[in-house]
């Protein structure tokens, strides 16, 4: 039976045999977390270089083995905040499609579909298809798919898997029209599901208004190859902080929304469910606010940064921390880099930057001297990153050189894609951590 994206599917939605299979690539000079020919002081049964994933973990790797620089995953915290986040929405009634770009990690994918999650969202057709490599089965494209030859492709792939669900984005009748005329030319045999996106005045895509949303709705309807699946759109494209005025423009939009949802309540075909979907990882109490109890609606959450969260702007920004849940999430990334240089008193030089952290939403944040000093609380801080360095200030002698300063980071969906293998420790604040994973991104 043809599925479509609302329907409630059996299984996990992913094929475990092939995400099981990353544990038997051979590790090499390709990953720059991995350590080389003794991956530990003492330890030369330790070595990395040529075994696979799974016979060095069988190793027991610590952290002490790795160098610098580092970005590594708690394997306690990332356990914490998938659960929090399925039990939150378990608990609010809502469906959790979480945004895979954040990881782009299939190993996670796994944990937060087996955790409850309906499916995953990408943002893009290279994201897609690495999730289908994976055997991922409901997929949602937080965007418009215009490309002729991804179209192609993903008729291609709804003809030969009738368990596969996808549902795409789209906001303008030029747009349903370029997608229409690319899957009729190749010979498209299931619609392919689309939400009508609504936007908001300075924001991003989407169209501007319940009107010109329902004109859109319109031409779906006339397009054989389409099909009318529900609206969705990205409320932290219009706001950026926890401020009164950024959580009314929020509950604003989602409002609107709603009245979209319902002007097109008699136009959706079929007996499936129409989707809502909005909420990333700042303002998803908001969305379960305004939108849960809409008639006949499955509503849909797309947080993704909220599995590793952060020591920065989520930290700041996140409705766990606002009071709306009762255990907040817990910062699952950390940065780790040597000190190689102090040329003056008050300044060292890290050997971590911009090729290894993220810089964004915020510089990463100085915690600890790895088997010295705690430096949060001091007035240590960072406060520039150059391609590969960092300007640690007012450490002063906490961290002479050669120490090894762990560091917190801002904005994770910006911090998986610097690194194509991640290791995991069983906890990041023991006194040793042990290397407990190696968790494999493909951007």
């Amino acid at each position: 039976m043809e599925q479509t994206f609302a329907s409630i599917g059996t299984g996990p939605g992913i094929d475990g045999g092939a995400v099981a299979g990353l544990a038997d690539e051979t590790l090499d000079w390709r990953f720059k977390a991995v350590p080389p020919d003794v991956s530990s002081v003492g330890r030369p049964d330790g070595a990395a270089q040529g075994r696979s994933v799974r016979d060095w973990l069988a190793t027991g790797p610590t952290l002490a083995g790795l160098g610098t620089p580092l970005l590594t995953l708690d394997g306690a915290a990332l356990d914490h905040n998938i659960r929090t986040m399925a039990d939150w929405c378990a608990k609010a009634g809502v469906a959790l499609v979480p945004h895979g770009k954040t990881t782009m990690a299939p190993a996670l994918w796994q944990a937060q579909l087996v955790a409850g999650s309906h499916g995953i969202t990408l943002a893009n057709l290279p994201q897609v298809r690495v999730a289908r490599a994976f055997g991922v089965e409901r997929i949602l494209l937080a965007n418009t798919l215009l490309d002729p030859a991804g179209l192609a492709w993903i008729a291609a792939e709804l003809a030969a898997d009738p368990a596969f669900a996808f549902v795409s984005w789209v906001d303008s009748a030029e747009s349903v029209r370029l997608m229409d005329e690319a899957l009729r030319a190749a010979g498209a045999e299931r619609p392919v599901e689309v939400l009508i996106e609504l936007g908001g005045p300075g924001g991003r895509t989407g169209a501007r208004g319940v009107d010109a949303a329902v004109e859109v709705a319109a031409a779906v309807l006339r397009a054989p190859t389409l099909r009318l699946a529900g609206v969705g759109g990205y409320e932290g494209a219009l706001a950026h902080d926890a401020s009164v005025d950024g959580l009314d423009t929020v509950r604003g939009y989602l409002r609107t929304l709603a009245e979209l949802h319902g002007r097109l309540a008699r136009a959706y075909p079929g007996d499936a469910q129409p989707v809502v979907t909005a909420g990333g990882s700042a303002y998803f109490d908001l969305v379960v606010e305004e939108l849960t109890g809409l008639p006949e609606a499955f509503v849909v959450l797309r947080s993704g940064a909220y599995i590793a969260h952060d020591d920065g702007f989520y930290r700041g920004i996140s409705p766990l921390a606002r009071g709306a849940g009762d255990a907040p999430f817990r910062s699952a990334l950390h940065g780790w880099a040597r000190v190689v240089s102090r040329p003056e008193p008050q300044l060292a030089l890290l050997d971590a930057g911009k090729r290894d952290l993220p810089f964004d939403e915020g510089l990463p944040d100085p915690q600890r001297v790895r088997g010295g000093a705690e430096l949060t609380g001091t007035s240590a801080r960072i406060t520039a990153l150059n391609d590969q360095h960092a300007f640690l200030r007012d450490a002063g002698d906490l961290a002479p050189v050669g120490a090894v300063v762990r560091v917190g980071v801002s904005h994770p969906c910006t911090a998986f894609d610097k690194w194509t293998a991640i290791p995991v420790l069983d906890s990041a604040d023991a006194a040793e951590p042990k290397v407990t994973g190696l968790v494999r991104t493909f951007f």
